[in-house]
């Protein structure tokens, strides 16, 4: 008999299983976000960062500065620009992305104030936008 009892094996084996699981979880995830590739788009909600985050540091290690045309991406890579259009009115920003998030389901992108205020969206909140990746 092995060093290792059958119940110990089929641990294992359980846990590798859920590993693999969990990886394949997340290469699927991963094939959703948006490309850093110029023409790149996608839509969904943006969001705008309370003036309570000014001066915060951002992912970047900048900070934040709400009359600045910044933003919060997932997945682009920091520097990337990026065009936001409302969908609602149409109103179109360009921003930089400097931070990461957003972390609320279905939103796409958290911009500064500066920008949200260009879109048009100061008094609603949240609206729906459409992110296109800039050269």
């Amino acid at each position: 008999m092995s060093i290792v009892s059958m119940p110990a094996k089929c641990w294992l084996k359980g846990q590798q299983l859920l590993a693999l699981l969990c990886l394949l979880g997340l290469a699927g995830c991963a094939g959703s976000q948006l490309s850093d590739a110029p023409g790149a788009t996608a839509s969904g909600k943006a969001s705008y960062y309370s003036d309570r985050h000014q001066g915060a540091r951002t992912a970047s290690g900048e900070r934040y500065d709400k009359s600045a045309l910044t933003a919060a991406h997932r997945s682009l890579s920091f520097g990337t620009r990026v065009r936001v259009t409302n969908l609602n009115n149409q109103r179109q920003t360009v921003v930089r992305i400097n931070d990461r998030g957003p972390f609320s389901r279905g939103r796409v992108i958290d911009l500064s104030r500066a920008a949200a205020e260009q879109i048009g969206m100061i008094r609603s909140g949240v609206v729906p936008v459409k992110v296109e990746v800039l050269k």
